[in-house]
């Protein structure tokens, strides 16, 4: 049996729809006999193919699901050239910021994806496979947006997945996020606006929804103030919906640089900026208290030269105001 750990990313996802997203190769009708058989279990129990799933979860599956499309098939693995696994494992340790014996952790560079998807042929999870194959492949614990940059951890084997998803879904690793906003809002504060999916099949966007919608809370510091009406926040999220904080600021009337999918032009305001997102994972502390740092990518600096602001980015984890 193999295991695969739920991420983030699809916390209250249908279990179905959660598995054709990260083996994209099995057939619906394969999910849905196996989840009834309970060849496919998650957390060692039987559930139905509508089941929520929760982040950190354990979801086995039998091994021959992951490379063929029939029980009676024998197993493919698609190995990749020398030469691709040479290309990828340089790339891979070009991300490669600190190593232990458990985790490794990546600085991810905006416009890669974590993992595949309609559309997607390039991601970290890909890079994982070629990069380490026919050896033990580091596991995604978590995820960050494709346009996000920043701090990205995988686990080196299978305890360290559980340890680090569960930590990850109990918030016991704390997250801090740097992003240039246009507009300005308090020092610092809290937002507490459930968010639901809507729009049309491949342009769903995350929108506020209190009737509906799924808790979502994030803290915010300001950490300085351009003249040109765009501020630098230092952002914790203590919830994961999807796009939380890109959204989150949308609501407080300061979309952050570069996110043209939610703020079209007006996220795109000239002079020499780059049209990417400037969102970026900065620091991760780990239960054990040590503290991680991404230091930023080439389009986040640039802007915040261009500001005179790079003298004001945090170099260490802002203390983030707590409930009131």
């Amino acid at each position: 049996m193999a295991e695969f750990t739920i991420p983030s990313s699809e916390q209250d996802s249908r279990l179905d729809r959660a598995i054709k997203r990260q083996f994209p190769h099995i057939k619906q009708v394969q999910i849905e006999k196996s989840l009834r058989s309970g060849l496919m279990r998650l957390d060692g129990a039987k559930v139905k193919a509508n089941h929520r799933c929760q982040e950190g979860q354990i979801l086995k599956l039998p091994d021959w699901l992951l490379t063929a499309d029939t029980p009676s098939q024998a197993p493919v693995t698609s190995q990749p050239s020398a030469q691709k696994q040479k290309a990828d494992r340089a790339f891979f340790e070009g991300l490669v910021l600190e190593e232990t014996k458990d985790w490794i952790a990546l600085n991810k560079p905006a416009g890669l994806a974590v993992q595949g998807g309609t559309s997607t042929t390039r991601h970290i999870d890909g890079v994982l496979q070629s990069a380490f194959s026919g050896q033990t492949r580091p596991k995604l614990v978590h995820r960050l947006d494709k346009d996000t940059s920043g701090l990205l951890l995988v686990a080196k084997h299978d305890k360290a997945a559980r340890e680090l998803a569960a930590a990850f879904q109990s918030h016991a690793i704390r997250k801090s996020y740097l992003a240039l906003i246009l507009g300005n809002i308090a020092d610092d504060g809290h937002i507490r606006i459930p968010l639901a999916k809507s729009g049309p099949m491949g342009r769903e966007k995350m929108s506020p929804d209190f009737e509906n919608g799924q808790f979502a809370h994030t803290i915010f510091t300001t950490c300085a103030r351009s003249a040109g009406a765009m501020s630098l926040v230092a952002l914790q999220p203590r919830t994961g919906r999807t796009h939380q904080l890109r959204v989150h600021m949308l609501t407080q009337n300061a979309p952050i640089l570069g996110d043209g999918k939610y703020a079209g032009a007006e996220a795109h305001p000239g002079h020499d900026f780059a049209k990417q997102l400037h969102l970026h994972a900065q620091f991760l502390r780990l239960p054990d208290g040590r503290l991680l740092e991404a230091p930023l990518p080439a389009h986040f600096t640039s802007a915040l030269r261009y500001l005179e602001m790079m003298s004001d980015v945090p170099t260490q984890m802002p203390d983030f105001t707590e409930e009131r």
